[in-house]
């Protein structure tokens, strides 16, 4: 796709789509973290162009991103209890400084995440909102994404961006967490422009 992009930039993703037999929607996500790594650079209604990548070329570039783990990147976990109240969840986001929280039952275990937005859906209109507990508002396990510590960054960010999230749970287990899973870690585009931000200065010394 790059070489594409280099021999034929401007190329819009339709022209892309063509030229590699295959529909645009999948290509979205592949030109995003592209996009993201600065391996391209895209101007609306222009199309796309070889990107500002870093020095040291876009194959080292790469090479850093697929040797990359979520465990390089992630951060740690703001957790809650299911129990709680959506006063002390709300308080735990600012007192964190968290953009997502995830829930955890009287085991440890993961069985959700709850967003700013899900603590202002439930405490718009109601009297006694914070009263109720974080169960009521949160996302439940299985319709939840998630990541293993282990797996390659790149698979992470492209997850993010397939599901249009900022955001995902790092969890101990399977892809598909069971209620015995527990949650190690948070990784979210904040932590990747961090990690990024590192790699630029670590080529630069």
């Amino acid at each position: 796709m790059l070489k594409l992009v280099k021999q034929h930039a401007p190329i819009t993703g339709d022209q892309l789509a063509e030229m590699l037999g295959t529909g645009k929607p999948t290509l979205r996500a592949d030109l995003s973290l592209l996009v993201m790594l600065r391996l391209l650079e895209a101007k609306p209604r222009v199309g796309y162009f070889p990107g500002t990548a870093p020095e040291l070329g876009n194959e080292q570039a790469l090479k850093r991103w697929e040797e990359a783990s979520v465990k390089d990147v992630q951060g740690l976990p703001i957790s809650v209890a299911e129990t709680a109240s959506v006063h002390d969840a709300v308080v735990s986001l600012f007192m964190g400084n968290a953009e997502v929280l995830t829930v955890v039952d009287e085991n440890r275990h993961f069985v959700g995440v709850v967003t700013p937005k899900d603590l202002l859906k439930v405490t718009l209109g109601g009297s006694n909102a914070a009263a109720i507990p974080v169960s009521m508002a949160m996302s439940r396990l299985p319709a939840i994404t998630v990541v293993q510590a282990d797996q390659p960054l790149l698979q992470a960010v492209k997850k993010m961006l397939v599901h249009e999230l900022d955001g995902l749970p790092v969890v101990s287990g399977e892809d598909q967490p069971a209620r015995r899973s527990e949650v190690v870690g948070w990784i979210s585009k904040t932590n990747i422009l961090r990690w990024m931000m590192e790699q630029g200065t670590d080529r630069q010394e």
